[in-house]
């Protein structure tokens, strides 16, 4: 559950979905958690770093799109997206990079209940701003060796967790720095994604591992979207598997594998937001994007 005392602006709470490697999938969890929040009542906005590869921002336009082809309400975030820097960014164009970034925390802050924030796949300034005005961090993980290594290298012959890694202390230092500023600390959230749906030695391993990291660096780690092929297909109509999955709002008659999903996300979604599962359900659908 993310905890109440928890927030870097009275009366907001600050969501960060963040890992230095891409391909994690970070826009469909952020997406989600996204509308999951809306469809419980709350305010929420959401801000796209990646100024490159922008899929997040893509989702929500998709989402848009979608929504009025078919005429049917979806819920959707008022929504951010920071311009493409240029390629050498000089410290004059960091500074103000840092100070748009905190007025638009600003501005949405006073409006909303939630802020989301999706992060490039790369170490960047506004990555690790964007760290230490978190909440909540929720870093999703591929359940491989090749995806641990941002937070810690392994013995070959053991698999046993040898040191810390880079991701790791990136979150070290936005945590020394929110203690210095007398703010409480992250609640680090570690998201294994794609799980095969096939207990194997590889999953047992990396899950060993990730046990022995969170000890180590202070995060709890929770179980996250298997391997479904069915969420790369919400993501050119911007939908997520919380979202009413009729024949309407799909654009075909639902499966056995779009309730799979559903059952699956409202499970992940009670563990990381500490709502019942299905609570998302209940409540109204409604709201739809407007400028920041």
């Amino acid at each position: 559950m993310i905890p109440e005392n928890q927030t870097c602006t009275p009366g907001v709470r600050v969501i960060v979905v963040a890992n230095e490697k891409g391909g994690s999938g970070k826009s469909t969890i952020a997406i989600h958690i996204a509308v999951a929040l809306m469809r419980s009542g709350q305010s929420v906005a959401t801000i796209d770093l990646d100024a490159r590869q922008r899929s997040f921002t893509h989702y929500i336009d998709n989402r848009l799109a979608w929504s009025r082809q078919r005429g049917k309400v979806l819920p959707t975030p008022t929504h951010v997206c920071f311009d493409e820097e240029s390629e050498y960014s000089t410290s004059e164009d960091e500074a103000a990079g840092r100070t748009a970034f905190t007025s638009t925390i600003e501005h949405l802050a006073a409006h909303h209940s939630f802020i989301i924030i999706d992060t490039p796949g790369h170490n960047h300034y506004l990555t690790r701003l964007a760290h230490s005005v978190a909440d909540t961090l929720i870093t999703p993980l591929n359940d491989s060796f090749v995806d641990l290594d941002v937070l810690g290298s392994v013995d070959p012959e053991t698999f046993a967790v040898t040191a810390a890694s880079h991701y790791a202390r990136v979150v070290e230092d936005a945590r020394a720095r929110r203690k210095l500023d007398g703010k409480s600390d992250i609640d680090w959230i570690v998201l294994r994604n794609r799980l095969a749906t096939l207990t194997s030695r590889n999953r047992r391993c990396v899950g060993d591992a990730i046990r022995d990291l969170s000890q180590k660096l202070g995060f709890r780690c929770i179980e996250g979207l298997a391997e479904r092929v069915i969420f790369r297909e919400f993501y050119p109509r911007g939908l997520t598997a919380i979202d009413e999955l009729d024949e309407i709002t799909l654009g075909a008659r639902p499966t056995m594998s779009h309730a799979t999903a559903q059952l699956e996300v409202q499970g992940l979604l009670g563990s990381l937001l500490g709502a019942p599962a299905g609570e998302t359900d209940s409540a109204d659908p409604s709201g739809q994007a407007h400028a920041a």
